[in-house]
């Protein structure tokens, strides 16, 4: 399976994070779940993921 572009991962968390209500501080919670939702079970560390 191809790896999704940092955009489209982008994408996705921006979407689950206006789903959550637009919390503060969580940025990295949405970035992760919107990684395993587009990648399924394959794990990549991306060196540009925001921290």
């Amino acid at each position: 399976m191809d790896r999704p572009s940092e955009e489209q991962i982008r994408e996705r968390a921006h979407q689950l994070w206006e789903a959550a209500g637009k919390p503060e501080g969580r940025h990295e919670e949405f970035w992760q779940q919107a990684e395993r939702e587009l990648c399924g079970s394959e794990d990549f560390d991306s060196p540009d993921r925001p921290t």
